[in-house]
């Protein structure tokens, strides 16, 4: 059995820029996921998906693979994840090179552990899903939430709800935005989905430099890091 580990990391980036291999506390930001794929044990093929010829060294001096650059066609704004892994998946056939897993990780997840990396692939070995990924449950309910109109009043979307207590509602979880994996075989097909259950200290949006920041105290959190 063959895996394939897929770090999607483009130059571009608005909202922080050179955001993939900015300075995270001392190593550029994409070596977390570099180093956390690599020391599961799990991978035949760590590899890089760029278009950015500096973040490419950057990944080679961590130990990932840039075999190819990617196209001008999956490195603009508009071009998704499924459009990147599609385009690594054809690359690789056309070397004559097959997987039958394979698992994203974002370049910017350096909460990521080579433990929930195991913890995923193991479920999605022992089951019949065909894709899965780590969940994180919403830290507040999700039922008290409130829709908001233009002229800023407010009202309950779940009204019957009130007045629950919150341990009575049920639990609701989202994606953590870090890694998937997916079984080749039914790539492009319906998915059968299926999660871990991961701490919220582990999960961390980098969206804003605020984001950033947050991301930072909770990696020293976890690893008893002075602040």
């Amino acid at each position: 059995m063959k895996n394939i580990c897929i770090i999607p990391a483009r130059g571009g980036s608005k909202r922080i820029p050179r955001k993939n291999i900015k300075d995270f506390l001392g190593k550029p930001i994409i070596a977390y996921s570099i180093e956390a794929a690599l020391k599961s044990g799990l991978f035949d093929e760590v590899m890089v998906s760029t278009d950015d010829e500096e973040i490419a060294a950057i990944a080679r001096q961590y130990g990932a693979s840039v075999p190819f650059m990617r196209s001008a066609e999956t490195a603009n704004d508009y071009a998704g994840t499924e459009d990147v892994l599609n385009e690594v998946i054809t690359r690789y056939k056309e070397l004559g090179r097959t997987f039958d897993n394979l698992c994203c990780i974002y370049a910017t997840a350096p909460l990521i552990t080579p433990e929930n990396i195991k913890s995923a692939f193991e479920r999605l070995l022992m089951s019949d899903l065909t894709c899965v990924y780590p969940v994180v449950q919403f830290s507040y309910p999700i039922w008290r939430c409130l829709d908001v109109a233009e002229d800023g009043t407010m009202k309950r979307h779940w009204p019957e709800f009130e007045n629950s207590r919150s341990q009575d509602l049920p639990k609701e979880y989202h994606d953590t935005g870090t890694f998937y994996w997916h079984k080749l075989s039914s790539w492009g097909k319906e998915q059968k989905i299926g999660g871990i259950i991961v701490d919220e200290v582990l999960v961390q949006d980098i969206d804003t430099e605020t984001d950033w920041k947050l991301a930072e105290m909770k990696y020293k959190l976890l690893n008893n890091l002075n602040f």
